[in-house]
């Protein structure tokens, strides 16, 4: 899972499966029902969570004590409770004035964090602590107003099962918003730099062929592989087929123009490179592409295809 704790876990699979966020249905290999990557599967609940709750959850509200921060490769700083077991805010509650909306089996499944001996880590303001009275008289724990939760799939420190959960459960960063990594400063300096800022983009060509589809920065289409899987969020060209068909590296949201961008993520590769995803699918651009407006990958070995700007493969040929 994506927090680091001093060890990384390694696999000879040529999957990749990221459980940054819950990866909607797709259009071709997606589950019905899509749920964070290590998380058990579950049924969607009315109250925007996933589910039948574990047996042994809702036990007793559980102080945070010590808060700490934690670096996710997918998250950046996430904050946690002293156990290292991440907190959640839930969409549909409130922060001003500060209202908790989950209770009955909601709360079974996102148990709540109970006000008490909570205290700020190094680098986080103590004025955002809180609480908020509940339904039922306890007393909750607020981050910038915001009730605070765990997620009962989340079994070990460095877990973040709930991370996009139902599109309303989300990890706290320190300031008390949606955890959310920057987008990496591109590499080198001056002019090349900016060159380097220039070719991170995603937009969106038109074809007389293919119609409305996505380009990199430097005009170049890209492409997905049918082989591959959006949920679990899976690469399968790995070896020659990536010297053939290059990932699209990352791309910051505010340099991709008309992208729709749903889960709109990046994919650490079992290789160690960083590719960029459109609705949770991998994109590549072609070798066999020599200048912006080349379409020579479309529909190569009846697997390769341009993306249109949903994320899905236009199959025309």
């Amino acid at each position: 899972m994506g927090i680091k704790r001093g060890t990384t876990l390694a696999t000879v699979a040529l999957a990749v499966v990221l459980a940054a966020t819950a990866c909607g249905p797709s259009d071709d290999k997606a589950a019905d029902n899509a749920q964070p990557a290590g998380a058990a599967a579950q049924a969607p609940a009315a109250d925007g969570g996933y589910g039948a709750p574990a047996a042994d959850a809702g036990a007793g509200a559980k102080t945070a004590g010590q808060l700490a921060i934690a670096n996710s490769d997918q998250l950046g700083a996430v904050l946690t409770d002293s156990a290292g077991l991440t907190l959640y805010r839930f969409d549909k509650d409130t922060a001003k004035p500060p209202k908790s909306n989950c209770d009955g089996d909601c709360e079974k499944t996102w148990p709540v964090v109970a006000a008490g001996d909570a205290t700020a880590t190094a680098g986080m303001d103590p004025s955002l602590l809180g609480e908020v009275v509940r339904s039922d008289g306890s007393k909750q724990l607020t981050v910038a107003g915001w009730p605070a939760y765990r997620f009962n799939k989340d079994t070990k420190a460095g877990d973040f099962n709930g991370q996009g959960v139902g599109g309303v459960w989300f990890a706290f960063a320190p300031d008390g918003k949606k955890a959310a990594k920057a987008a990496p400063p591109a590499a080198g300096g001056g002019a090349e730099a900016g060159a380097a800022e220039a070719d991170a983009a995603l937009t969106v060509a038109k074809d007389p062929k293919l119609g409305d589809h996505i380009v990199d920065g430097k005009g170049m289409t890209v492409y997905r592989f049918k082989p591959d899987t959006a949920w679990p969020m899976v690469s399968k060209c790995v070896g020659d087929c990536l010297a053939k068909w290059p990932v699209v590296p990352p791309v910051a949201q505010g340099n991709a123009k008309g992208i729709i961008e749903k889960n709109y993520l990046v994919l650490d590769r079992p290789d160690g490179k960083k590719q960029q995803t459109v609705n949770c699918w991998p994109v590549y651009t072609f070798t066999g592409d020599k200048k912006p407006g080349d379409i020579n990958g479309q529909g190569v070995g009846g697997t390769w295809y341009a993306v249109a700007p949903d994320g899905k493969l236009i199959t025309v040929q």
